[in-house]
């Protein structure tokens, strides 16, 4: 079975693990901060902690509004709910998958605080725009960056648009250390909150300033992030180029729209592609039944679930639209050109076989 996402893990993360099981100490964040031209580097348990840490930070409570898209893993959104604060929903840009700028002032209140923003399948989004739009309204920016880590737009790595950004490192995305998440800002104060936060809400040992949780990164976490750390750039190239050879070869199909790269550096999290809904999911059940594995990454958008409306339920006709389409091709870079050649073989005999029936 070709999977649909695989970790890059060698012997130099097995060799990283055993040195920590032998009591040798591991510090991330500094070599991230580096990374990503910041000033400071947080390690969290993971992605959602480093969003509820982040949204902490920077003063997020009950009765404030954060402006989010619908269209992500519902960590983005809970993890507004889980400071008591509302998110409000806008709907998304029909060819990148990100939040459209131009829905964002459309829903901006005397309650509004924060955008905060998802990097889906590895797109930055449109920050030029949203930054504007943040500073005339002065609201802080919280990039969501979990599938996007090496992105880059304008020169600047993903990371660096939010006035607090986050990383997830679980076992499916572009780097791995299971579970485990990271926090950057250059603001002091933000990243002082963070680490208070993420230890229980200590300012020093057993000095207690606010509530806080277990949040920290083990040292196994961390041993096996600063090995796929160096690998970065290797696995990011190798995205991109398995990527560059699906589209070259899927591009001959009428029905299948696939992806744009719109703004900066595209590192594919996800290949998604678009397909009309009535053949979806029997493209799915007969890659599946071939050997390849698919992901529908979102079926259902956030506004639609229970514990959302509450918050409201507008109409948001793109991102429900966009929901019926979208299906992701294996991508990542354990693949060889086999593999991503059976890929492309199958959806052709599907779109002969579809020809056939008609």
């Amino acid at each position: 079975m070709i999977k649909i996402s695989e970790p890059a893990i060698g012997p130099e993360e097995v060799e990283a693990v055993k040195s920590v099981l032998l009591s040798k100490n591991i510090a991330a964040g500094v070599k991230v901060a580096e990374f990503c031209s910041v000033k400071h580097a947080l390690a969290v348990s993971s992605g959602t902690a480093g969003l509820h840490a982040a949204l902490h930070a920077v003063g997020i409570k009950a009765g404030d509004e954060v402006i989010t898209t619908p269209f992500t893993f519902a960590a983005t959104a809970n993890s507004i709910l889980m400071c008591h604060a509302k998110p409000v929903f806008v709907d998304i840009d029909k060819e990148t998958f990100n939040i459209s700028p131009e829905r964002i002032t459309e829903k901006i209140t005397r309650r509004t605080k924060a955008v905060l923003t998802v990097d889906l399948y590895g797109q930055l989004c449109d920050y030029p725009k949203i930054k504007k739009i943040a500073e005339e309204h002065n609201l802080i920016v919280i990039e969501d960056a979990c599938q996007a880590v090496n992105a880059e737009l304008e020169g600047k790595k993903a990371g660096s648009f939010g006035d607090i950004s986050v990383f997830s490192f679980y076992a499916t995305k572009n780097i791995v250390t299971g579970e485990g998440g990271m926090v950057v800002t250059n603001e002091d104060r933000y990243a002082e909150l963070v680490k208070r936060f993420r230890q229980h809400g200590q300012i020093q040992r057993y000095e207690y300033e606010t509530l806080g949780y277990n949040y920290r990164m083990t040292d196994i976490a961390a041993a096996i992030g600063l090995e796929q750390l160096k690998k970065i750039d290797s696995l990011t190239k190798k995205r991109i180029e398995n990527a560059e050879y699906l589209t070259q070869n899927l591009q001959g199909i009428n029905w299948i729209k696939l992806p744009k790269v719109k703004y900066g550096k595209h590192v594919f999290h996800q290949y998604t592609i678009k397909v009309p809904e009535k053949i979806r999911d029997a493209l799915f059940l007969y890659l599946k039944e071939n050997g390849v594995e698919t992901g529908i990454y979102y079926p259902k958008p956030l506004h639609l679930f229970p514990h959302f409306l509450s918050n409201a339920k507008p109409a948001l006709p793109v991102t429900e639209g966009i929901s019926k389409l979208v299906m992701s091709l294996p991508v990542h870079p354990l693949l060889n050109k086999g593999d991503l050649d059976k890929i492309i073989k199958l959806i052709n005999l599907f779109d002969k076989k579809k020809a056939n029936e008609q």
